[in-house]
């Protein structure tokens, strides 16, 4: 069974002005996928705060959630905190949470979130609102075992069992 975190960046919602709604809804999300969560919490957007709180979680969980921070705003820097950090990107995962979002919404393609490797965890950026946050999540939460699986080293093959390749 694998282990997550949840942290919600939101100046408003750090400060009690605002009640945050993405990081419960991504815990219960990935809670029904079958993950622990051993942390949640909210904390302002501020680049040295998030950095810190990445680099202090990572190694304790597998999978480390952010919701918040990934837009156009002058205090959304939570992608900027996370390229700081990680040791390694992986692009595919917001690429896929922005095409998802592509077909609700044009505005998806505003996204900045990031994804990355740091001490074994996986580390995944998503928008702050609580529908942006669920669909991208959904959008990637299939692939999320198997990726964490390839972060700690499993030398399983990443062919899904349910693909054929016969061409």
């Amino acid at each position: 069974m694998s282990t997550a975190a949840v942290i919600t960046l939101s100046d408003k919602g750090s400060q009690g002005l605002r009640e945050d709604e993405s990081g419960p809804a991504v815990a219960d999300i990935l809670k029904n996928a079958g993950y622990t969560i051993k942390s949640t919490g909210i904390l302002p957007d501020d680049m040295d705060t998030i950095s810190k709180a990445l680099v202090q979680l990572s190694g304790t969980v597998d999978l480390l959630v952010t919701t918040g921070g990934t837009g156009l705003s002058p205090r959304d820097v939570t992608p900027e905190a996370t390229l700081n950090v990680i040791e390694r990107r992986v692009p595919g995962i917001p690429e896929v949470m922005r095409a998802a979002g592509m077909t609700k919404t044009p505005r998806a393609m505003l996204s900045r979130a990031e994804a990355g490797i740091l001490n074994g965890t996986l580390i995944i950026n998503l928008p702050g609102s609580r529908k942006a946050a669920v669909e991208g999540l959904e959008a990637v939460i299939d692939t999320l075992g198997h990726a964490i699986d390839k972060t700690k080293g499993s030398d399983k093959d990443c062919a899904s069992e349910d693909r054929q390749d016969n061409e």
